[in-house]
């Protein structure tokens, strides 16, 4: 076994090591570089079950970090104890800390900057950046990640499904035509003795992808925008304008459809457990004058799909008001009806209750 007295040095003017007795404890560190404190300081936090994110460092650092770990052999307690010491003070002195580099920067700001000003940068930043490639992968829709499957070959998006979390790689099959997923699928066999690199490789080349692509205007897509606004409008314009569009471009009239969520539509996307947190979100006059006002035998439904998924005691409160309310005007009716969808919107957006999805014609 490697001698201990071998890893401590003679401070200047202390006795020499020789003159001691042997039995005596050391008391004097050894004098060690920046790369060996460092070794000392990952094995220390290693053994103490530290998750160290290695990964993160440059490749060039992750082999000479390596290679002086396996070159340090023993080190004595009172060598490790000035380490642990020295690199406790350097992190008392540091007031804060920024990331690595200009892509590690662009990853810090993500979302506070311009999108345009990021897709540049991200462009000088160059394919090699600092961090996991499949980490930004992850958090694009599964949508985008389908359109980046069909374009690649096979093997590729097999490597891209076996990267994926098991719940977003189901829904990535799921938006992709049945032979090419099954083709995926079958890929995923062939992949055992891809190594590590070319894993990294391939995810660095498809997040640069992602850089490559020109920054969109628009966070949602034309039909969303066209539905959103053709939810906020009166029946007889919505139902006009959707049958020129039907003419134009029927395709596109399909999607805006999808996109539309009225009052009728409410028992067929509500759940009937969200009806109360939704009516806490209207005023009260509101409710009454949608509810009275609801002529058409869609609105009529969903009126009562409403009423019967309430407290029996509101329920009949709001009927008799509804009956003294009497006849209501057709446009006060609408405004009424379109308050109660932005509520349900507005809870949707928060995450508070999730609208039921239709079912595609397909």
């Amino acid at each position: 076994m490697q001698d201990t007295n071998t890893l401590v040095q003679v401070a200047p003017g202390a006795a020499p090591v020789a003159d001691q007795k042997e039995d005596a404890p050391r008391v004097v560190p050894r004098t060690l570089s920046n790369r060996q404190k460092a070794a000392i300081v990952v094995r220390l936090l290693l053994n103490e079950g530290a998750d160290i994110p290695l990964e993160e460092l440059p490749d060039d650092l992750q082999e000479k970090l390596t290679h002086q770990l396996g070159q340090m052999g023993l080190v004595d307690r009172i060598t490790l104890d000035a380490v642990a010491q020295e690199f406790a003070e350097a992190l008392d002195s540091v007031g804060l800390s920024f990331p690595h580099g200009l892509a590690g920067a662009l990853d810090a700001v993500d979302g506070k900057i311009g999108s345009a000003t990021a897709a540049r940068l991200r462009k000088v930043a160059g394919v090699r950046q600092i961090g996991d490639p499949w980490q930004r992968l992850r958090e694009i829709p599964t949508e985008d990640l389908a359109a980046m499957a069909q374009a690649e070959s096979t093997e590729i998006a097999a490597v891209m499904l076996s990267k994926l979390e098991t719940a977003k790689a189901a829904q990535l099959l799921g938006h992709l035509p049945g032979p090419v997923a099954r083709r995926i699928t079958y890929a995923i066999s062939k992949t055992a003795n891809v190594t590590p690199e070319a894993v990294e490789r391939i995810g660095w080349s498809l997040a640069a992808q992602l850089d490559q692509r020109p920054s969109q205007a628009f966070a949602d897509g034309p039909g969303a925008r066209v539905g959103a606004i053709l939810n906020q409008s009166a029946a007889s314009t919505r139902d006009g304008l959707l049958t020129a569009l039907d003419e134009e471009d029927s395709d596109f009239a399909s999607v805006v459809r999808r996109s539309i969520f009225t009052f009728a539509h409410i028992p067929a996307r509500v759940l009937p457990r969200d009806v109360p947190a939704i009516l806490r979100g209207v005023e009260q006059a509101d409710l009454v004058t949608a509810l009275a006002g609801a002529a058409a035998e869609d609105d009529k439904t969903a009126a009562e799909f409403m009423l019967s998924n309430m407290s029996t005691r509101m329920a009949d409160n709001l009927r008799e008001e509804m009956s003294e309310r009497g006849k209501v005007k057709q446009s006060e009716a609408e405004v009424a009806m379109t308050q109660i969808i932005g509520a349900i919107r507005a809870l949707v957006d928060e995450g508070t209750i999730t609208l039921i999805e239709e079912a595609s014609e397909d």
